[in-house]
């Protein structure tokens, strides 16, 4: 009777997120380490603010990339974290303004943050950080001046909306939006994934029966690209 190799009684799928989790913390040093750096840098060193602000945005990409493929592991092992609690919406947009800072600052972009009577809900602040985080950077690479983050209750939900005065999105962008869970393709790189977590994300948000969603439309006030994300 032949016996194993070790190769056969490793699960490499375990190995890999633990990997991806290590190579996670690595970068959130790193990343705050480019921050450092861009508060120390003089503003009339115009080349160099923009570079570093160009290594920032691909440094939080890479790290938006490596939770997504965390996220998703642990949904299949069914135990991806939800932790819902009291969230107060006008200080969520806030963090998350920090974290795009730097790339915003570069890219000479005005965001305008309207929060309808000082919202307060009860999501998983982590998720839906990184849901808008994501969304926000997108927008800020494919807009041109202006972006606008809002926030509201609708029917007893409520509703964010990304708008920016790009070019909108894509097509095949749009129908891949609406297309099931179950039958989602992941082919298409980052662009399938980013969208597939934003979805895993708002349908972990249950209540009353009711998941959350999202929805991808061209127009709005500033005729770009309009992401909504609706929490029941």
């Amino acid at each position: 009777m032949s016996e194993k190799s070790p190769l056969q009684t490793i699960d490499f799928s375990s190995v890999l997120a633990a990997a991806v989790h290590d190579m996670k913390n690595s970068l959130c040093l790193l990343i705050q380490s480019i921050e450092s750096l861009a508060e120390n840098l003089p503003p009339e060193n115009s080349q160099a603010n923009e570079k570093v602000a160009s290594v920032h945005y691909e440094a939080t990409r890479l790290n938006t990339n490596l939770v997504q493929i965390l996220s998703l592991y642990r949904a299949e092992l069914n135990q991806l974290p939800v932790t819902i609690d009291e969230c107060f919406i006008d200080d969520l947009f806030e963090d998350v303004m920090s974290s795009v800072r730097i790339y915003m600052e570069q890219k000479n972009l005005l965001v305008t943050i309207n929060v309808e009577n000082d919202i307060s809900w009860y999501l998983d602040r982590e998720l839906i950080f990184m849901l808008i985080n994501d969304v926000l950077i997108n927008a800020m690479r494919y807009g041109t001046s202006q972006i606008i983050l809002n926030a509201a209750v609708r029917d007893e939900t409520l509703v964010i909306t990304v708008e920016d005065d790009g070019p909108g999105y894509p097509s095949s962008m749009l129908e891949k939006s609406t297309a099931d869970l179950a039958g989602f393709d992941l082919s298409q790189g980052r662009t399938g994934l980013g969208l597939f977590f934003a979805r895993l994300i708002a349908n972990a948000h249950v209540n009353n029966n009711h998941c959350g969603e999202i929805s991808l439309n061209n127009g709005g006030t500033l005729g770009g690209s309009v992401f909504e994300v609706k929490l029941p």
